[in-house]
């Protein structure tokens, strides 16, 4: 039995799941998730990622009478997402899987964050706040990418392909500002924060093809650098 623990910091959640290969089908949190064990999360507006990360860690594995020596991977949130969140949850994996000499996965935040949509439609917009009237999104349909994760300045006409040919579903944190702009109800609208939840499956999978990263090169994606400010 494979055991991966899931790290994801890319937003104001704090959000850690345990995945297993050796689990059936089950709903966690309303999203249907194969592979999720448990998990522990906590969504504070303070981007306490530094206090909290490695106190849910613990908490996790001791409540699932577990260990780190129990973990066969570390899968982590690579954003895009917010700079000091992924640099935080980037650093602590690294630092676990050098020290537990176990694989690194890395997984995207977008399409993590796009299989909370459990609504009937077309397609999923997946939108990560990026301040102002910007966002991270990427388009899927069902699992499938269509659009590859960019950065968007939101205006009337943003998305306008997919909106005129089928109903979407868009999800995040981005989805209040977009959705107050276009006024347009026959779509949906998920205010959303990513969560470990929606990494295990993906995790498993990865891990069941090798599909991991440099431990010691891997950087997050950030997508855009970092300005103070």
């Amino acid at each position: 039995m494979a055991l991966i623990l899931c790290v994801e910091t890319s937003s104001t959640n704090c959000s850690v799941a345990l995945a297993s290969d050796d689990t059936s089908n089950a709903t966690v949190n309303s999203f249907q998730i194969a592979h999720c064990i448990d998990f522990i999360e906590d969504n504070s507006s303070s981007y306490s990622h530094g206090e909290r990360l490695h106190v849910f860690i613990d908490d996790l594995l001791k409540r699932n009478q577990l260990t780190v020596q129990d973990l066969d991977a570390i899968a982590v949130s690579e954003g895009p997402g917010s700079y000091t969140g992924l640099r935080i949850g980037v650093a602590s994996v690294k630092g676990m899987c050098y020290a537990l000499d176990i694989p690194m996965i890395a997984i995207n935040t977008l399409e993590s964050l796009s299989l909370q949509n459990t609504l009937p439609s077309d397609y999923t917009i997946a939108m990560l706040d990026a301040r102002r009237m910007e966002v991270y999104a990427s388009v899927y349909q069902g699992k499938e990418l269509l659009e590859t994760t960019k950065a968007v300045i939101l205006d009337e006409d943003s998305f306008s392909r997919f909106r005129e040919s089928g109903t979407i579903t868009f999800i995040g944190t981005g989805v209040e500002k977009f959705e107050d702009l276009i006024k347009e109800p026959a779509h949906q609208y998920v205010t959303s924060n990513p969560t470990a939840i929606t990494m295990c499956d993906t995790a498993v999978l990865k891990h069941k093809i090798s599909d991991t990263v440099d431990v010691a090169y891997f950087e997050p994606f950030y997508l855009k650098e970092f300005k103070a400010g």
